[in-house]
């Protein structure tokens, strides 16, 4: 089974910090460009943050400097350590895959994760 698990969100107060992770599950042998995204009640979805197999980076305007993404290619895990929250990036966090290898074939579709909330309050 094809599966993207996201795990350590929670309540935080701003200015904390916090660290996503999204693990791949057994089946999955090889992870190719992931993104994480995030969803606030009454909005879309919007992109957040972006790492390709070797590691090139994007963020969006909104974390800058704030929100660093990464990845662990021998444990086919992607991580987004968040800092200096604020109650604006409240919000279920899911990463996201257009592309995976099983064995050694490549399948393309849109893959999530079952996402993981992030609330940032006082």
């Amino acid at each position: 089974q094809v599966q993207l698990v996201e795990s350590g969100g929670g309540l935080v107060q701003p200015g904390g910090s916090l660290r996503l992770s999204c693990v791949a599950s057994s089946s999955i042998s090889r992870l190719n460009a992931m993104d994480w995204y995030r969803q606030a009640p009454g909005k879309q979805r919007e992109l957040v943050a972006s790492i390709t197999t070797g590691g090139s980076t994007n963020y969006a305007d909104s974390v800058k400097g704030r929100f660093t993404i990464s990845r662990d290619n021998a444990k086919e895990t992607v991580y987004l350590q968040m800092n200096s929250l604020k109650p604006e990036d409240t919000a279920v966090y899911y990463c996201n895959t257009k592309s995976l290898w099983i064995g050694i074939k490549l399948y393309q579709g849109d893959y999530w994760g079952q996402g993981t909330q992030v609330t940032v309050s006082s």
